[in-house]
């Protein structure tokens, strides 16, 4: 009589029949033999504890409620993949997974959840979707059907959040405030009664915050009415001491329509600011509302010697940060419930257009340090995954067996899985390349400079010289940011400041290495295909293909600075143009065969390239672009500065960011 368990046992018949060639019955009637049932058992001990007991004659899928029965059915399928045949071990394999709430986006494309999608988001081991909201039914770019959305993922077993883009333009004190925020958070519970909970961070909800520390005008605004321009942070950037009157007034509106709705706050753009002032906030805000920190953000380090800071999102270091670690103690303290922006769903900003990040033995680290967080400061959420979304793969699975209080041995994990995916024999092989792979991240240090440039959109990214200031990235219209808008054609770097010529060169060095490791590794998975067997060898072809991709992107961020040496060299008053022009060539000459390389990559596999909010940026037709843009660098603008001898055109986007204003004396006056 359970419609919803009715819909799994229908799937798990689908899996029978796709993934392991049986067909099975099935019947909502009781049978006594030879059966497969589902049972819920409200008295086990904890909220979504699951098991599977198998017998000779029965396997019960058995769970606190429903929708951890039915992860006790996906778990069924999990250990028949890991058999590769329809044969299960007796006994009971339980499950009790540590975290209330992990939330993501689609990796399909923005804002959008087809009903396959969310079935193998459930399979993960997901149980919330994060949907982009301007106002009901208007989603990041489009218009989305919210209801319809929340009744397809609860026949899932998902719950939605919505992100808010929601503009706050009314302090709490205001006049009109409450009915100004019962128009946009009491109406939207009001029609979309069935959302779970809300996500603010402070960039995309803006907040005219009165506290003095502050501008206190809307994120993006600059100046006063009277023209004065703002010296002080913005209040979307700051822990504003009236966040906590600003919340409970958002809180009281929504919790009117829905009592149960979970309020998460954000400090994403707060961890940079100062510990106390943060921490002050915290103490300040009400316990009944999720605190959310990010895992390894603002973090500074140093690799191999060289000075690096973590942007927004790494894996280098796998965390927690101190930022994190500070938030944590503050909400374990004032017993706020504590969620983490981690990408443990299996992909950061690293690289932007990869569907995953295959580097199973870091991705281990910063799961067991996010276990660890849970046992000291009580941590219970995670998200897992921004706007790059989520892709389903042997990196989510890893995440899923190990999210559980049953403390299992994540080597283990990852060992039979890749005894699945390449065969048994394969395994120390396909355990050497996936350990280059999880070698190679820790020097991808991915700065400001490189995550909204070269590593953003890999191996397409343009090299500039002198004469494409205005250059546009191609884009589609439909893109949420499209026209530049996360990704800088025209690469800069603060050299002009002490140290940095140091950094960028030591930056350069280990991009080098990154590249070297992961080509490496995408070489000798790409030796073992032959080998693997047919029906698992273009899953395993992909695997390697996404290393080498990375490899590539890594190749071209290290060419890139490379370049921007040159650039700035003949920039320099005095400069020998024909050997800088030579090294430019050579350059060129690399970055073109790279291209060349990663063109068949993208050809194999469709999801290389794209990234849900950008849409594609590194497909065949973007390489191309590149190669065309390659070419013209070699015939037109190279000879033109070797004629000349001299930079004719130079413009403040060609020098580093931060200088521009100080260039007076090197730039024409007009263009000063």
């Amino acid at each position: 009589d359970n419609e919803f368990l009715q819909r799994v046992g229908r799937d798990l018949q689908d899996y029978f029949f796709t993934s392991m060639n049986v067909e099975v019955g099935y019947t909502t009637a009781e049978t006594r033999t030879r059966v497969i049932t589902y049972v819920v058992d409200t008295k086990m001990r904890k909220a979504g504890a699951y098991r599977v007991e198998v017998s000779k004659t029965k396997i019960k899928l058995i769970g606190k409620d429903e929708r951890a029965a039915a992860q006790a059915s996906y778990l069924l399928e999990d250990l028949m993949n890991l058999e590769e045949a329809p044969y299960l071990t007796v006994g009971k394999e339980k499950r009790a997974p540590i975290f209330r709430c992990r939330m993501i986006h689609s990796g399909v494309a923005e804002d959008d959840f087809p009903d396959t999608h969310l079935n193998a988001i459930a399979h993960a081991g997901i149980n919330t979707i994060l949907l982009f909201t301007r106002d009901v039914n208007r989603a990041s770019t489009r218009f989305v059907d919210f209801n319809d959305l929340i009744a397809r993922a609860e026949s899932y077993g998902l719950d939605v959040y919505a992100y808010s883009y929601m503009k706050s333009y009314k302090h709490p004190d205001d006049e009109g405030a409450e009915e100004f925020y019962d128009n946009l958070y009491g109406n939207l519970f009001r029609r979309c009664p069935g959302l779970k909970g809300v996500v603010f961070v402070g960039e995309s909800i803006g907040f005219p915050s009165k506290d003095p520390r502050t501008s206190g005008l809307m994120r993006h605004v600059t100046t006063y009415p009277d023209g004065t321009k703002a010296t002080k942070p913005n209040p979307s950037n700051y822990p504003c001491c009236d966040y906590p009157d600003w919340i409970n007034l958002i809180k009281r509106i929504i919790r009117r329509e829905r009592p149960d709705a979970d309020v998460v706050l954000w400090s994403y753009n707060w961890g940079g600011q100062p510990e106390d002032v943060r921490i002050e906030l915290m103490d300040n805000m009400p316990t009944d509302i999720s605190w959310l920190a990010t895992f390894e953000m603002c973090e500074n380090l140093e690799v191999e010697g060289v000075p690096a800071r973590t942007s927004d999102y790494s894996l280098f270091f796998t965390g927690p940060g101190k930022y994190f670690l500070s938030e944590a103690k503050a909400a374990k303290r004032n017993k706020l419930p504590l969620y983490s922006m981690t990408n443990a769903g299996g992909l950061t900003w690293d690289v932007g257009t990869v569907p995953y990040e295959p580097v199973p033995y870091q991705w281990l680290k910063r799961y067991e340090e996010m276990r660890k967080c849970h046992e000291q400061y009580g941590l219970i959420g995670s998200m897992d995954s921004h706007h790059y979304g989520f892709f389903p793969s042997f990196i989510s699975e890893l995440a899923k067996a190990y999210f559980t209080e049953e403390n299992p041995d994540g080597e283990a994990i990852i060992d039979r899985l890749i005894a699945r995916d390449w065969g048994k024999e394969n395994l120390e092989k396909a355990r050497e390349g996936l350990k280059l792979f999880s070698e190679a991240i820790k020097y991808t240090l991915a700065t400001n400079s490189d995550q909204y440039g070269p590593m953003r959109i890999g191996p397409s990214y343009p090299f500039l010289l002198f004469n494409d200031h205005s250059l546009v990235i191609p884009y589609e219209k439909t893109a949420h940011f499209g026209n530049n808008y996360i990704c800088k054609p025209n690469y800069s770097y603060p050299l002009h400041k002490e140290g940095k010529p140091e950094t960028f060169a030591g930056e350069i060095v280990l991009l080098k290495r990154s590249a070297d490791l992961f080509l490496e590794g995408a070489a000798l998975l790409k030796s073992l295909l032959p080998q693997v067997a047919d029906h698992k060898r273009d899953e395993a072809r992909r695997i390697a293909g996404i290393g080498e991709f990375m490899g590539r992107s890594c190749l071209t961020t290290h060419y890139v600075k490379r370049w921007y040496l040159c650039k700035q060299a003949l920039l320099a008053e005095g400069a020998d143009f024909p050997p800088i022009l030579d090294e430019l060539r050579e350059i060129a000459a690399l970055e073109i065969e790279n291209v060349k390389a990663t063109i068949p990559l993208t050809e194999f596999d469709s999801r290389l390239g794209f990234e849900p909010s950008m849409e594609y940026m590194c497909d065949p037709a973007h390489l191309n672009w590149k190669l065309s843009m390659m070419d013209k660098m070699l015939t037109v603008d190279i000879p033109e500065l070797e004629a000349d001898g001299v930079v004719k055109n130079a413009t403040r986007m060609d020098y580093p960011r931060g200088v521009w204003q100080y260039m007076n004396e090197t730039l024409r006056p007009a263009e000063a």
